[in-house]
């Protein structure tokens, strides 16, 4: 990975830093977004510290504001003429709902939208470098309809179901990103990390966090979690694999309604609209 520039977003902690650890470790020049300064400089001196690669960087973000999305790609695009690998791995899961600064349901707008944003703003710049890769981080946990009617969960919000939405969501644009972008070297994947122990759950009620810490006792850690976008990231065996959903290391279905392009195509729509790029 020496001379690869690496974004990795939400990298100061769980999936995210230990991506970004494990990319440092293969030489990797790494872009660290991540919305907390001080959050953000401790984890970037701990990847340092312990790679050994002092080519990490740290630029700061809010995944919720897309005039921050916005800034951050401009403030990459100063200092950066290459991205060769883009891993949207930031993602929340919300016990209630609640609204961003642009009038959006927050889990769908971090989950959903900034990874499609940010796969738009930085397109241009990913086909200049290409060979490059895209990687989302996904979930098995994917809802079997989008719900069009009430995409922003203004009427019931059921924390749960909205968090799953927001993954089908992300693999159905990954698939349709990659159907774009076929044919210009920017491929284009999306993953299930796993059971994890992260930090995911932070917003929800004491009892809940301490059923979740009960079973994540047995779930992965942070680094084992990482291994699928490191893979994803670097190996020469995928180089030209696009449009795929990986789980463990392989290859696996996401479910049925992730196929379908019609809803693909809608949502996609939606989402442009919603992020203004029509504007832009």
């Amino acid at each position: 990975m020496k001379d690869k520039v690496c974004i990795v977003t939400g990298a100061n902690s769980g999936i995210g830093k230990a991506t970004a650890l494990g990319l440092a470790n293969l030489g990797a020049t790494i872009i660290m977004l991540c919305r907390d300064k001080s959050r953000g400089e401790l984890a970037m001196s701990d990847i340092i510290a312990k790679s050994g690669n002092e080519s990490i960087n740290l630029l700061l973000a809010d995944l919720s504001s897309q005039q921050s999305i916005r800034q951050f790609v401009s403030d990459f695009k100063k200092r950066y003429d290459k991205l060769h690998v883009l891993i949207n791995n930031a993602g929340v899961n919300l016990s209630k709902r609640y609204e961003t600064v642009d009038g959006l349901e927050r889990s769908f707008a971090i989950n959903a939208l900034a990874p499609f944003l940010l796969m738009n703003l930085l397109r241009e710049i990913l086909m200049d470098s290409a060979p490059a890769r895209i990687i989302n981080v996904a979930s098995s946990m994917q809802r079997k309809t989008i719900n069009f009617d009430d995409l922003q969960f203004e009427k019931h919000y059921p924390s749960w179901k909205v968090y799953s939405h927001s993954k089908a969501a992300v693999v159905l644009l990954t698939y349709e990103f990659a159907r774009q972008l076929s044919g210009t070297g920017v491929t284009v994947n999306c993953l299930h990390p796993g059971a994890v122990k992260t930090n995911i759950l932070r917003d929800y009620k004491r009892i809940i966090k301490f059923f979740a810490k009960l079973f994540l006792y047995f779930a992965k850690s942070p680094e084992k979690g990482a291994e699928t976008s490191i893979l994803l990231a670097s190996s020469p065996d995928l180089e030209n694999t696009s449009g795929k959903y990986f789980k463990n290391k392989k290859e696996a279905k996401s479910k049925e309604i992730t196929y379908d392009k019609s809803i693909a195509k809608r949502l996609w729509d939606i989402c442009a609209n919603l992020t203004k790029l029509d504007k832009y």
